[in-house]
């Protein structure tokens, strides 16, 4: 059966995930060959010092990606999609959604970005003995908890994005496990919420009297494979603007971008692993044993069956990286070249190969947000240089490069250097990677370790989400999740691997620890730049 076939057969599998730029929409065969995609750009709002998106650009962007989606498979295959065969949400993870008995939101949307939890992070690390990171949804339920938030008396639901959007379409209100794990700690053992921190969360806050169990109020636990409800009328006409689209579609459990960019390389099985480089940056690494003890700034997540997974998770990478790009495109225009940004963002990382593995002496800090690996509340993006540093375009743009990483690197040598992890394969992903042969490099270096790059790694989170709908109904009663993609999927992948330099391990080392050294100015400069 061709393209066209399956698509009006519905024997596809469509994922859509929620980036913090971009909302993307990938549809499959059941193969996991792609064969459409939709795009919407949006971006998040500072608004009374909270990072958030407003209900209506949530709605807004749904409707946009998928008729964006809808208008390309029209214009390929001449034909308007009115089914698939599953369907998958996937989106950044963590953050607040609090909702009503009727559904309806109590309080703004608190992205991942929010770092006014500390107070509450920190005294739940304490009570769990178990890294609770600032932007981890129960850390935000008892900020609000600590700050006497009134809407709490009304709590129903919290949530994240993807399962606030899985709710919409479905009416179920359940998530991924790899997202939950990022909601409040998970026991790989029983693939559910830590029941002993369950019942110590409901001692700590008993005596505030809510009429709600942090279980009544948490989104229902499901794995990989796992049927999660179907598509609703009122799902499907939030979803298709333009009605074509039928109710009835099988959903697959929803799954936060760390689940997603583990499945789009690969990374599921035990000494595996791999590092997601956009807007934010982290690695993750499935380990074959609990670490030695508690590191603040790991955090312990698992995969979509289950396993568990030590994450290093950067809250800022490219988004400083593109505001460079976006500068060099203005003086293109200004000295009146039209500049594909395409064209633009590979000359400029290309070139970079042409400075010194250490940069020559630059510094950078894209921290537009706070940054919890280095202890950081809030950020001020910085670059500084030493008089005699090598000022040149290739060594500006690879510091940019290098720093995009320089966080999530911090963590990585903890994991890999302090705790002694095994690793048998690192694969890159996201967008920092769109330009071959550069990032990926850089990556190599910076963990000491070859780096592979799928060709679908472009593609990314929302098209793992599109292979975590496929397994689903095509693969979940045959074999686990690490089977199915390691026999099924990537049986016939292709990619490239890139063996690090030791020279470029020795310029990346010089310049993490210019990194540390330097954290100092960038604490100043939040301390100073209050305007």
């Amino acid at each position: 059966m061709d393209a066209k076939g399956l698509i009006e057969a519905g024997k596809t599998a469509l994922g859509i995930e929620f980036g913090s730029t971009r909302i993307k929409a990938v549809l499959t065969d059941l193969d996991g060959k792609t064969l459409a995609i939709g795009f919407h750009d949006w971006e998040n709002s500072l608004i009374d010092g909270i990072w958030t998106y407003s209900l209506e650009e949530i709605y807004a962007g749904l409707r946009g990606c998928y008729t964006s989606l809808r208008k390309e498979v029209e214009a390929k295959y001449g034909v308007t999609p009115t089914t698939y065969g599953a369907l998958g949400i996937s989106a950044m993870m963590h953050g607040y959604i609090a909702l009503d008995c009727d559904g309806e939101m109590l309080a703004p949307f608190q992205t991942w970005r929010n770092s006014n939890t500390e107070q509450a992070a920190d005294e739940l690390t304490t009570l769990f003995d178990f890294n609770i990171p600032l932007r981890w949804t129960i850390a935000h339920l008892y900020q609000c908890v600590l700050d006497g938030e009134e809407h709490l008396k009304k709590l129903d639901f919290v949530t994240t994005l993807d399962s606030f959007i899985h709710l919409k379409l479905t009416g179920e209100k359940i998530t991924g496990i790899g997202d939950a794990a990022g909601i409040f700690p998970i026991d790989s053992e029983t693939m559910d919420y830590d029941q002993k921190m369950i019942d110590q969360f409901d001692a700590l806050i008993a005596p505030k009297g809510y009429p709600w169990k942090t279980r009544d109020v948490l989104p229902k636990v499901l794995t990989a494979g796992q049927p999660a409800g179907f598509l609703t009328a009122e799902g499907a006409a939030l979803l298709d603007e333009s009605g074509s689209l039928k109710p009835g579609i099988p959903m697959c459990p929803s799954e936060g971008d760390a689940g997603t960019g583990m499945v789009a390389t690969n990374s599921v099985a035990p000494r595996t692993g791999n590092v997601s480089a956009g807007t934010s940056a982290f690695a993750m690494i499935v380990l074959e044993k609990k670490l030695s003890k508690l590191y603040r700034e790991i955090d312990m997540v698992t995969t979509p069956s289950g396993f568990p997974v030590a994450m290093s998770h950067a809250n800022n990478g490219t988004s400083d990286l593109n505001a460079w790009v976006n500068i060099f495109r203005e003086f293109t225009e200004l000295m009146g070249i039209k500049a594909d940004m395409g064209e633009l963002y590979g000359k400029l990382y290309t070139n970079t190969l042409n400075g010194d593995a250490d940069c020559g002496g630059l510094l950078s800090y894209g921290y537009l947000s706070g940054e919890g690996i280095t202890h950081l509340n809030e950020g001020r993006p910085l670059f500084a240089r030493t008089p005699d540093a090598k000022f040149t375009l290739a060594n500006f743009m690879r510091a940019h490069l290098y720093t995009s990483l320089g966080a999530v690197k911090l963590g990585l040598d903890i994991l890999l250097k302090e705790e002694g992890v095994k690793v048998d394969r690192i694969l890159g992903h996201g967008g920092l990677f769109k330009t071959p042969g550069v990032a990926q490099r850089y990556l190599a270096a910076a963990v000491g370790a070859p780096v592979t790059c799928m060709d679908t790694a472009s593609e990314g989170g929302p098209w793992g989400m599109a292979v975590l709908a496929a397994y689903m109904i095509d693969g979940a009663k045959d074999c686990s999740l690490e089977e199915y993609l390691e026999k099924k999927i990537f049986a016939d992948q292709s990619g490239t691997t890139i063996a690090p330099e030791a020279d470029e391990i020795a310029g990346f080392e010089v310049f993490t620890e210019r990194y540390k050294a330097g954290i100092a100015a960038e604490k100043a400069a939040v301390d100073s730049m209050k305007w």
